[in-house]
């Protein structure tokens, strides 16, 4: 299998998608002729034509708008929002029509539509530029929201998401742009939408984590095994729908959990796999379901994103919290990391 960046995932099934369906449409601020901020657009329009993929003006609620009756005339379009927190002036049109209309109609219409949003911090950027606002699209029903933390699961769940004949909401980690791996972008191995894998198998804890988290998780369950603790990954891949059978499945096995989000922990999509897990594992669990989040403030500027973001030292401290009283060698997990 070819070794390719998640950017270069996303540009590649943006380009099948083109390919393959006529009705798919891409627009957004500066998608155009530059290829986006992040350069996942790149060569779109030179190679389909500027009435497949196309710059619009500086207003995502206008955006989001024409998508919405795009969508309602047979098209796909798939937007940009050029930051996370760039989206917000389209959120009224988000979740007063894009999520409701389907409800609106009983069924009897479709709102095939994709958002994109490059979110999270870990690139250095300002105010407005880093927020992980999956919280709130998650809690909005009618909207599907996808995060993936590979590029072959950027490639097919995007796929998917364009596929899809309800609006999805995918959120892209900016810092996981350039990260590479093997990815099978010719044939399917991929999980199917909706479901979330377990990117390493472990007997002591689970940690469950999505997008920009994932890598953290990963990271954590290395050093941990350095000490001899065994820790399960589960990468959710999808928020919504979510998994309730591989995560309970995962913690059930494992009998304690962390889960590990970016997003400020206080309401967060956290909160509600925590208490998923509890409803559902309780007599299975072994100690508290614990989360390790960001903190409870708005974006840092950049030089101290690093003491923000959740680190591989804060995910050990709280899984050395799980209560392994029958495991004296369980003790002091800290690296130093951030």
């Amino acid at each position: 299998m070819p070794t390719v960046s998640m950017a270069q995932a996303l540009n590649t099934a943006l380009r099948d998608a083109l390919r393959d369906d006529e009705r798919v449409l891409i627009f957004g601020e500066d998608v155009g002729p530059l290829g986006g901020v992040f350069r996942i657009t790149d060569g779109l329009t030179r190679d389909f034509g500027e009435q497949r993929c196309f710059d619009t003006p500086l207003a995502e609620s206008g955006i989001v708008g024409l998508a919405v009756g795009l969508a309602m005339g047979g098209f796909r379009p798939v937007v940009e929002m050029q930051f996370d927190a760039f989206a917000y002036p389209a959120f009224e049109q988000i979740a007063s029509h894009v999520a409701k209309l389907r409800n609106r109609t009983r069924g009897r219409l479709a709102l095939p539509m994709v958002i994109r949003v490059p979110y999270g911090g870990g690139v250095g950027g300002v105010e407005h530029h880093c927020d992980s606002s999956e919280a709130y699209y998650a809690h909005t029903p009618g909207l599907k929201v996808v995060t993936p933390a590979t590029p072959e699961d950027a490639y097919w769940l995007l796929r998917d998401a364009v596929a899809d004949p309800d609006p999805v909401v995918f959120l892209e980690p900016k810092k996981l742009y350039w990260s590479k791996a093997e990815a099978g972008l010719e044939r399917r191995a991929a999980a199917p939408f909706g479901r979330a894998v377990v990117r390493r198998p472990g007997r002591d804890a689970t940690l469950v984590a999505y997008g920009p988290a994932v890598l953290v998780a990963m990271e954590a369950a290395t050093a941990a095994a350095e000490d001899g603790l065994d820790l399960e990954v589960v990468d959710l891949r999808t928020i919504v729908p979510f998994d309730d059978e591989t995560v309970v499945a995962s913690v059930r096995r494992t009998g304690r959990c962390v889960v590990v989000q970016e997003a400020q922990g206080f309401a967060g999509v956290g909160a509600e796999i925590a208490a998923r897990v509890q409803e559902r594992c309780f007599h299975s669990l072994a100690a508290p379901v614990l989360r390790v989040a960001g903190f409870d403030v708005p974006y840092p500027p950049p030089k101290l994103e690093h003491a923000h973001l959740p680190g591989v030292d804060r995910v050990l401290d709280a899984v050395e919290r799980l209560q392994f009283g029958d495991r004296p060698d369980v003790r002091h997990l800290s690296r130093g990391a951030a």
